[in-house]
């Protein structure tokens, strides 16, 4: 009974004192079944009460809205990590929770999935496409705007995934060669996932991308031949929007 827009419109079609009246009303209906209940069982004080906070409650605006925003660890540009990780960072918890689940019982492979999951998660935020303003807004030509969205992959991954990595690194030193790999595969992964995504800019991507998503990770030396082509795609589709 106390939604902001709804109060908000009911304050403009009625004087202060009729809103008032109704707002009483309102609350009255709804809580009758209570206080009746509250009598029949002689909870005299407690009817009493209710009464009292019902109509009290009816002449208070709560406010429903809050103006926190969770902070993160990047700057406002590129809108992608920002936005992703206010979405989605209960993963990044459970990631960082499996990678010391995976040190307790000296599981590597469970904190190789860990980072994994870290890097898929990253990957993510690029698969939708955003509105061409966003783009629009860039004064750079497209081999500049991707040479900045690689800078931003690089250094917004290395962020949340640096616990992992340093973690594992510690514990599982024999095995760096390994962590690194991955990481470095992460990088080519969302990378190519950037690139696919202005490839059809502003479309979005489609199950092809889906099929060639799924080969390269079957056979990743796949990347090496579709990251040059997918830049040469995205270069012309950012061409009519950059310039």
């Amino acid at each position: 009974m106390n939604e902001i827009n709804r109060n908000d419109f009911l304050k403009l079609c009625y004087s202060k004192t009729e809103y008032t009246k109704i707002r009483i009303v309102e609350n009255l209906i709804v809580s009758i079944a209570f206080i009746t209940f509250l009598l029949f069982q002689e909870k005299y004080l407690s009817s009493i009460l209710l009464f009292i906070s019902v109509c009290l409650f009816s002449l208070i605006d709560l406010k429903t809205k809050s103006s926190f925003t969770l902070p993160t660890p990047f700057y406002k540009y590129p809108f992608e990590f920002t936005v992703g990780f206010r979405s989605n960072y209960f993963i990044y918890f459970f990631a960082y929770f499996l990678t010391f689940m995976s040190i307790s019982v000296d599981n590597f492979n469970l904190g190789i999935f860990s980072l994994i999951l870290t890097l898929l998660s990253c990957l993510n935020y690029y698969a939708n496409s955003e509105d061409e303003f966003y783009v629009w807004v860039f004064s750079l030509t497209p081999k500049e705007f991707l040479r900045y969205k690689l800078k931003n992959i690089i250094q917004y991954s290395t962020i949340l995934c640096l616990p992992i990595i340093i973690s594992l690194s510690l514990f599982f030193f024999t095995k760096i060669d390994i962590i690194l790999g991955f990481q470095f595969l992460g990088y080519l992964f969302i990378f190519t996932t950037m690139l696919a995504k202005y490839s059809v800019f502003p479309e979005k991507l489609n199950i092809r991308f889906g099929i060639v998503f799924a080969l390269t990770l079957w056979l990743p030396p796949l990347l090496l031949l579709i990251i040059p082509y997918l830049y040469i795609q995205s270069t012309k589709k950012l061409k009519e929007i950059l310039q």
